[in-house]
């Protein structure tokens, strides 16, 4: 799965309204028959690391609800999306499917999924941002699943090496370029930072940190042309170009950002709170890292905050039951589950997530989410986030190379992310 989650092959509008039609769908509460009556749905995932806590999720379903079975479908990531594109259009979508806040929009907008019937759910400990972040035109369309915080990993042995106090929830971005510069050492060619071009784990958080932001609240206007934002994206070209302290965009271009920093020459990265799994399973050198706050910006703290829902097919044959199946997945009962089940996942209720973090003993996950959520901003989208996303992730290598001033780049995205935004 990609760093950000984001969609490999995103549904164009065209075919998701030929397909379904435009509008919102009809109610959740809609269906051929009753909950009585006896039903097969299917389920659609994309990590087959949350396979085993899903298959426990369902036989505890099914136990409720004899009548219905919920068959499960793990597709990998990088053909998930292609392949719910082709199911989609030939009308043979999943019942229930997972849902990211990049895509929502465009799918509710498009009339593929159908609203939740809130007043059967309860969502008073969900954090705000994110139920907010699968609304769409007041409705919500997602029962919301897991939370996918970011926070600052670090390598505890080169920390000890240098002499240098591990990071807190009080470091700012002064304290942390401090603290970079002497976990640099050029002849070993170890590096205090990797300065990772990614948006929802890299600079999509200090852009907020610095007071910038991604795009208006209304959805109307880039945010990249603002003197904040630009500050929050020279944050991590600085970092390169300036202060040294990071490898070249080459480097990092040319290798995945989890090898990189598990090879034991980087002392800091920006990273998910699901990547405790990965490192957790690196025998060698898991031991080695742990996890804190991010810094603080010159403006506030804030973290970018992301997490999926489950979504119903608004052309299901057995949406009733569909709608029932998806509002159990974001009970505290399921989502305990899913919190026992050692996977990758946090689950997005605080009173569900003791024993994911009782899985990973040698990380402060818990300390760097319960600092972190209180400043959380969500993931920002539009109806069609990919088209600028695709937008910025041509135009900012050029200022992570260094080929062309973080200003003029930044700018020249905030241009053609207007036009893209004004045609929606």
């Amino acid at each position: 799965m990609s760093l950000n989650r984001r969609i490999a092959g995103i549904l164009a509008l065209s075919l998701l309204l030929s397909a379904c039609g435009s509008g919102s769908g009809g109610d959740s509460g809609a269906s051929s028959g009753g909950t009585s009556e006896k039903a097969e749905i299917s389920y659609a995932i994309w990590d087959k690391n949350d396979q085993p806590g899903t298959l426990k999720i369902i036989e505890a379903f099914e136990k409720k609800n004899p009548t219905i079975k919920v068959k499960l479908e793990v597709t990998p990531w990088d053909q998930y999306w292609t392949k719910l594109q082709t199911a989609v259009t030939g009308g043979a979508a999943p019942d229930v499917f997972w849902m990211n806040p990049l895509n929502l929009r465009l799918y509710a907008k498009s009339g593929v999924i159908l609203p939740v019937d809130e007043s059967k759910i309860d969502l008073s400990g969900f954090p705000q941002p994110i139920v907010d972040s699968h609304r769409y035109e007041g409705k919500l369309y997602g029962t919301p699943r897991d939370l996918s915080v970011t926070g600052l990993w670090y390598n505890k042995e080169l920390f000890d090496q240098a002499g240098v106090k591990y990071p807190t929830a009080d470091w700012t971005w002064d304290d942390f370029r401090a603290a970079a510069q002497k976990l640099t050492i050029p002849d070993k060619k170890q590096y205090g930072f990797l300065s990772y071009r990614w948006d929802q784990g890299g600079f999509y958080n200090t852009i907020f940190q610095a007071g910038g932001y991604v795009i208006s609240p209304d959805g109307k206007k880039s945010g990249y042309d603002d003197p904040n934002t630009i500050k929050g994206l020279e944050f991590w070209t600085d970092l390169i170009a300036k202060d040294k302290v990071s490898p070249s965009a080459q480097v990092m271009s040319d290798s995945d950002l989890l090898a990189l920093f598990m090879s034991g020459k980087y002392a800091m990265a920006f990273g998910g709170s699901w990547f405790g799994a990965l490192y957790k399973a690196n025998t060698e050198t898991g031991k080695k890292v742990d996890i804190a706050p991010l810094p603080k910006g010159p403006a506030k703290a804030a973290t970018v905050m992301m997490g999926l829902s489950n979504v119903v097919w608004a052309k299901g044959k057995h949406q009733e039951q569909s709608a029932e199946f998806a509002r159990f997945l974001a009970t505290e009962e399921a989502l305990k589950i899913l919190s026992e089940s050692g996977g990758a996942s946090l689950p997005a209720l605080p009173s569900a997530r003791d024993a994911y973090y009782k899985s990973f003993p040698d990380y402060h996950l818990k300390e760097m989410v319960d600092a972190s959520v209180p400043n959380g901003v969500p993931f920002p989208v539009s109806i069609n986030t990919a088209k600028w996303l695709a937008v910025q992730d041509k135009l900012l290598p050029e200022a992570w190379a260094g080929t062309r001033p973080t200003a003029d780049v930044a700018k020249e995205i905030a241009t053609q992310m207007n036009e893209i935004l004004a045609k929606e």
